[in-house]
């Protein structure tokens, strides 16, 4: 990267900081929309959520009970299906696969249609009861509107590539509420050559203490996740079943992404058109 390019590329990371929080929130908004419809309207149950996140810590189930939940999540689940594959295939999945294949095989050109449809498709999988987070969208929206960024300021490849990892990193930030560790993660998870990890973090830190600082703005600067002022106390048994359940979840978190890749593949194979399925 030319010396002069820096300056340039410094406000590139405040706009795009910019305009990752503000997809953030606009997606939150839409999520909750969707959980409105589909959840609370539709099938009458209220899902727990964050203190810290606008949400209660109890669900509240209606005079229907919830077995009008399954209906909702398979409602949705088409509708996004048929968004997806009708519109923007390669937003299938949780979205960081997409923004890595981009990265690194069509030189970070993500096109236009991209952000809306994962943004769309994710609120109504995730607001109808689906089993998906919203860190993995977050990241292939904000960087698929970095991506369109750089085609409209025409940048080189090697720049459009950087404006994506800036995006996503300031997508995260507005979501974890974690400027330092979401940049990290951006640039340490899909480089591994150091001389563009040091030069990328600048920026995507950059970007990402800007979208934490507009998030806040919105929903305040406090942590996502609470933790006590005080420990609390327990007793030398409570330490056994500690390591039990570290053991446990550190086997299924081994065969869960096995069995989900499998099943996957098993109704990938199905002769059937893929919005359906």
């Amino acid at each position: 990267m030319q010396g002069g390019d820096k300056p340039r590329l410094l406000l590139d990371s405040v706009v795009l900081g910019i305009i990752g929080a503000l997809s953030a929130r606009l997606f939150i908004w839409m999520l909750r929309l969707s959980d409105k419809v589909f959840l609370v309207w539709l099938a009458g149950y209220h899902p727990p959520g964050l203190p810290e996140d606008g949400g209660v810590l109890q669900e509240v189930i209606g005079p229907h009970g919830l077995w009008l939940v399954p209906v909702a999540t398979t409602l949705g689940g088409l509708i996004s299906g048929a968004l997806v594959y009708g519109l923007a295939p390669e937003t299938e999945g949780h979205g960081t696969e997409t923004v890595v294949k981009a990265l690194h095989w069509t030189g970070g050109i993500i096109r236009a249609r991209v952000a809306p449809v994962k943004m769309l498709a994710s609120a109504i999988t995730i607001g109808s009861g689906g089993s998906a987070g919203r860190e993995g969208p977050t990241a292939l929206i904000a960087a698929g509107f970095g991506s369109v960024y750089a085609n409209l300021l025409h940048r080189p490849e090697r720049e459009r590539r950087l404006l994506v990892l800036m995006g996503m990193a300031a997508g995260l930030s507005a979501i974890f509420r974690s400027p330092i560790g979401t940049a990290i993660f951006a640039v340490k998870v899909l480089y591994g050559g150091m001389d563009f990890e040091a030069e990328a973090l600048i920026y995507c830190m950059l970007a990402a203490i800007v979208a934490y600082a507009v998030n806040g703005w919105f929903v305040g600067w406090q942590s996502l996740f609470g933790v006590p002022s005080h420990p609390y106390s327990v007793g030398l048994r409570a330490y056994g079943w500690y390591i039990a359940l570290g053991a446990a979840s550190g086997i299924v978190a081994t065969i869960l992404p096995e069995m989900f890749y499998r099943l996957r593949a098993v109704f990938a194979a199905l002769p059937i058109p893929a919005w359906i399925r």
